[in-house]
């Protein structure tokens, strides 16, 4: 395939598509641990074809030590990079639990007033009573969360997990209403 190029050039395009198609196998582990069949499916096509053009110029070129060290560092780099993507992405839905012992209402107001649907119970910590508040929400509004938390109570504890499925009969349009350009070019939808 890549008889017509220079062989010095070999090592930098077996570097390069190393980094694109580890890239793609890390979207396509996130998509599939997030329920996304059809988009993990088309990743990992994606993701072979590179890997079997660079293994195929790799095999032609088995004398070539540059080019080994060019398949492995464009493994770390796409590794590298895969997580980048994947964090700038900012796929699926997760749920915030929230434990706080003193400052319920405040954050609960909050919470609302920002458009995130709540559920709070009572609860019993090991010292003493606090209250639990669940909000389901997209990905990409952590950090705006994550800062109403802080700003209401810094001294509680919250923590989140993704949420494969999620099913729900209220109005749940706020949490999709911005969708970003990478959602709106790949339709990520699923569950809320």
């Amino acid at each position: 395939m890549f008889s017509l190029i220079s062989p010095i050039f070999i090592p930098v395009i077996i570097f390069f598509a190393r980094i694109m198609d580890v890239s793609l196998g890390t979207l396509r582990i996130v998509m599939v641990s997030r329920g996304y069949k059809y988009k993990a499916a088309l990743l990992g096509f994606f993701e072979v074809l590179i890997w079997a053009f660079v293994v195929a110029e790799l095999l032609k070129n088995l004398n070539n030590w540059v080019n080994y060290v060019a398949y492995a560092g464009g493994f770390s780099v796409g590794t590298f990079v895969g997580m980048y993507i994947e964090s700038k992405v900012k796929v699926g839905t997760i749920i915030v639990r929230i434990i706080t012992q003193n400052k319920r209402e405040e954050l609960i107001e909050s919470l609302k007033e920002a458009g995130f649907t709540i559920t709070s119970i009572a609860g019993e910590g090991g010292f003493g009573p606090v209250n639990i508040i669940f909000t389901v929400l997209k990905r990409r509004r952590w950090n705006e969360v994550v800062s109403i938390i802080e700003k209401n109570d810094p001294a509680a504890f919250y923590s989140s997990e993704d949420v494969t499925y999620a099913n729900s009969s209220l109005d749940l349009s706020k949490l999709d209403s911005d969708r970003g350009a990478t959602n709106r070019l790949l339709g990520l939808r699923k569950g809320i």
